[in-house]
């Protein structure tokens, strides 16, 4: 997503409309180079797996690398911003489970879960070179954007603001896992559940479940469930703290017994609700998310006006922002273009904006809330990865007070 850099016009362009013959071509990609951010340090600091047979992921390193640069550059362990991208055949979900139990509420951590990517840290050791016989894979790398403690007097402040658009609506009545047996195959991994209706004993089979939704919606493409985890969570030594969260899997199929799900985690216990693609609530949803960029504005001019006036502290102003939409979405979805961009078109006319379509929406410590998002556990449950969203990035500038 972005504008032309011959036309300037803004397009969003799904990665297929640049494919030869229905081949994937490795050669198209985006390149994100960080500048000079005023009072900020930046560095990718990469979530490393070893390469021998069945290497698990040093997700605890990966979470401390994050805290310590935080803490050796700034006065907190936990930094302004993160910006993830995941590889194509890990689940993230874990990761950012940690992730969000080890920061504070304060940090915004947007991005996406699975891609191919390559990456360039500031420390040599962190780099982990594609084609190389080093002794690990890079399964993930976090851009960390910490305060600088030591920034000079008289410098502005950047600060960033999130914001998240759900497409995703909630069908049904809540089931629980009666049994959750986890699968490895070719494929990856997956998880047979056998399930029955809250409060109530019979097992339904799986494709009665689908069949039944498919009944009520017409021919549904894609189907997910919305688990309700409540699962004990600590990074290294720590004590170990009690976390509720929702995690989102795609329905894969059923049959007489079992609904097959993909990826893992789910417990025996577990309940969950199933979701739709939902476009009217999709474009609710980005439809509320430009109201409250536009109420922002008008709140920030207010601010900046009793500042100024009292301080000598110039207007905060938008400078950019980045959109992290799923790739379900985009004009097929809606039925006509932009609309995942438009909150930023729509408030934020001539900023420099991009962004890209995911494979699993990395969103968490939103500070600009959306009242509309549909379903009971959205509004209560924390959650990290999503389904069917658009993740939205603001980054903001509020110059020094004017020294007199």
């Amino acid at each position: 997503m972005g504008r032309d850099a011959v036309t300037d016009e803004y397009k969003e362009v799904m990665i297929e409309d640049f494919w030869v013959d229905g081949a994937s071509n490795s050669s198209f990609g985006i390149m994100l180079s960080v500048g000079f951010l005023p009072g900020l340090k930046v560095d990718a600091i990469p979530l490393l797996r070893p390469r021998k047979a069945r290497g698990v992921a040093m997700v605890d390193k990966f979470v401390m690398d994050i805290r310590n640069y935080a803490a050796l550059v700034s006065d907190s362990t936990s930094p302004s911003l993160i910006i993830m991208f995941g590889s194509e055949k890990t689940d993230q979900k874990p990761v950012m489970e940690k992730l969000d139990h080890a920061m504070s509420r304060e940090t915004i951590v947007v991005g996406d879960e699975r891609a191919q990517f390559l990456y360039r840290s500031g420390i040599e050791s962190r780099n982990v070179y594609y084609g190389s016989v080093d002794h690990y894979f890079s399964d993930a790398v976090a851009l960390v954007f910490a305060r600088d403690q030591n920034r000079p007097s008289g410098t502005g402040e950047i600060h960033f603001h999130s914001a998240l658009s759900s497409g995703v609506s909630a069908i049904g009545p809540r089931f629980k896992a009666v049994s959750a047996n986890e699968i490895e195959s070719e494929t990856g991994l997956s998880t047979w559940l056998t399930v029955r209706r809250e409060a109530e004993q019979e097992i339904l089979g799986g494709q009665r479940i689908i069949d039944d939704i498919n009944n009520e919606l017409g021919n549904q493409t894609k189907l997910f469930i919305g688990v309700s985890e409540q699962r004990k969570c600590f990074v290294g030594p720590e004590k170990p703290r009690q976390m509720r969260s929702l995690a989102f899997h795609e329905v894969m199929g059923g049959d007489e017994e079992h609904l097959f799900v993909d990826g893992v985690g789910i417990k025996t216990g577990d309940y969950f609700h199933l979701y739709h693609p939902d476009p009217s609530a999709a474009l609710s949803s980005c439809s509320n998310i430009s109201k409250n960029f536009r109420n922002l504005k008008l709140d920030w001019s207010f601010r900046s006006c009793q500042l100024h006036a009292a301080r000598g502290v110039g207007e905060k102003e938008v400078i950019g922002g980045f959109v992290f939409a799923c790739w379900g979405r985009g004009e097929s979805f809606f039925g006509h273009n932009n609309v995942d961009s438009s909150p930023f078109l729509d408030n934020f006319p001539g900023v420099p904006m991009a962004g890209i379509f995911t494979y699993g929406e990395i969103g968490r410590g939103f500070s600009i809330l959306n009242t509309d998002e549909s379903g009971q556990e959205v509004k209560t449950l924390c959650f990290c990865v999503h389904v069917y969203s658009t993740v939205y990035l603001l980054v903001s500038y509020t110059p020094a007070p004017i020294e007199h």
